[in-house]
């Protein structure tokens, strides 16, 4: 009866839903991007605004339940049974400051919309490969922009501020003067620290660039992985071309000549001049005749087509590495491994090189940590809901074939549903920096009230 009573007082206090399991709305409220887990939460919160984010982080801190917060929800790999899960998908505004070349955003605010705002006015964020990422989750896991990111470094490294609902239910003014120790954290430590409800971050004077995908049979991997190695090799930091391993389905949305096959896939994102972009882009294509090839000169806004991620609710199932190097060796037995002739369920292999502004620490640290790594490599499957035991064998045995060339960490941001155990969320930080995080975890949230899915408990 009391507990029913406080979430009664709940209920008023936040202008957006509180809902339990059997109420209508209920599932629709917990319901996330990634379907590899299913939130069954003891109650959920639909916050329409910082006020309601502070009561609702009250109502769990006095009632010790452990905090999910949601935005879209890519993320989102363990559950929140038992919890309270927090979504913020409402607070999506969008602020422009031309001046400053800043935008402040809200806690949910996706890829492409803030990418489209921005270009009203000439200029474009850091955003990753997927158009309907939430840009703060993926900004507090670092960030890593497959076409800025070694121009410019991590998205994490163009926060200017942002406002945080910490456990106390208070909310904070957060930036290099005001509790700098909190501002060095959540840049690179993910949900850990509270609830951002507010962000303010860089924006760049970039309106286009030379890119686009090229695509090519099976019976070319050797030689296109080779190309796109050597071309990496000496690439400039304006210059990345990532490849994946597609094993597509025969279905209708999917481009006919790619349609059930396997093909190499090559991302290619040029911040420099058109011709110098197809003088490099030659380079892979006169390696084999291709399937499709969309590299060209093109708006910011047309990025989502480089690397053409699902943008429907899907079964995720990934597991990854950081490497030091790619060399003739490792391709080798990248392609050993899940090459045309490997009858395996991983449906996307790729190698995403780094270096360049991802190398080096912005003017204000912060607490990303895999600036040593040269290469992020990840096997990935999508299938039923629940089949993530059914896929970790052959995708472990992808990564696991990578070994001699891995750093030993891993990328928060890429950490999925295989690796939430404290031991890999550790390896995703240097020993001082996770150290340090531990401590401020400490500071802010002793009882460890958020847990995403990279949790750094208290020390």
């Amino acid at each position: 009866m009391t507990a029913m009573i406080e979430l009664e007082a709940l209920a008023r206090e936040v202008t957006g839903p509180v809902v339990v399991p059997g109420d209508d709305g209920y599932a629709a409220e917990a319901a996330t991007w990634n379907l590899a887990v299913i939130q069954r939460p003891a109650v959920a919160v639909g916050a329409t605004s910082a006020a309601d984010v502070r009561a609702a982080v009250r109502f769990a801190a006095e009632n010790d339940l452990p905090i999910t917060v949601v935005a879209t929800g890519h993320g989102t790999v363990l559950d929140s049974d038992g919890g309270l899960l927090l979504n913020v998908r409402r607070m999506n505004d969008i602020r422009i400051d031309t001046a400053e070349r800043t935008a402040t955003i809200g806690a949910t605010v996706e890829a492409q919309a803030l990418v489209e705002a921005a270009a009203e006015v000439g200029l474009a964020p850091l955003a990753g490969s997927s158009p309907n990422v939430g840009v703060v989750g993926y900004t507090l896991g670092g960030g890593l922009s497959p076409t800025l990111g070694r121009t410019y470094g991590y998205s994490a490294d163009h926060v200017r501020a942002f406002e945080i609902v910490t456990a106390d239910g208070e909310q904070r003014q957060v930036d290099p003067e005001h509790e700098p120790d909190l501002f060095w954290a959540v840049r690179g430590g993910d949900g850990n620290f509270g609830v951002v409800t507010s962000l303010t971050v860089d924006l760049l004077p970039i309106t286009r660039l030379y890119g686009g995908g090229m695509y090519f049979a099976g019976e070319y991997t050797p030689h296109v992985v080779e190309a796109c190695r050597q071309l990496t090799a000496t690439a400039p930091e304006a210059l990345t071309a990532s490849m994946g391993f597609l094993r597509l389905p025969p279905a209708p949305f999917i481009p006919e000549p790619l349609r059930g096959r396997f093909s190499v896939h090559v991302r290619f994102a040029y911040l420099g001049s058109a011709d110098d972009g197809k003088r490099f882009a030659a380079d892979l294509r006169v390696t084999a005749p291709t399937l499709v090839d969309t590299v060209a000169e093109m708006p910011f806004t047309a990025i989502p087509g480089i690397h053409a991620d699902p943008v429907d609710p899907l079964p995720a199932y990934e597991t990854t590495a950081l490497l030091r190097d790619f060399p003739p060796e490792a391709a080798d037995a990248m392609i050993t491994a899940a090459g045309p002739a490997v009858d395996t369920p991983a449906q996307v292999v790729e190698l995403r090189p780094l270096g360049g502004a991802l190398a080096r620490q912005p003017e204000v640290p912060n607490a990303v940590g895999t600036r040593d790594a040269g290469f992020q490599f990840l096997a990935g499957a999508t299938g039923e809901i629940g089949a993530a035991e059914d896929v970790r064998p052959p995708l472990t045995a992808i990564v696991d074939a990578m070994t001699p060339w891995m750093t030993g960490r891993a990328m928060a941001n890429f950490i999925g549903v295989y690796d939430t155990t404290p031991e890999t969320v550790r390896r995703a930080f240097e020993p001082a920096t996770y150290d340090r995080l531990a401590r401020i975890k400490r500071a802010y949230d002793p009882t460890n009230l958020f847990r995403p899915s990279h949790n750094i408990p208290p020390a």
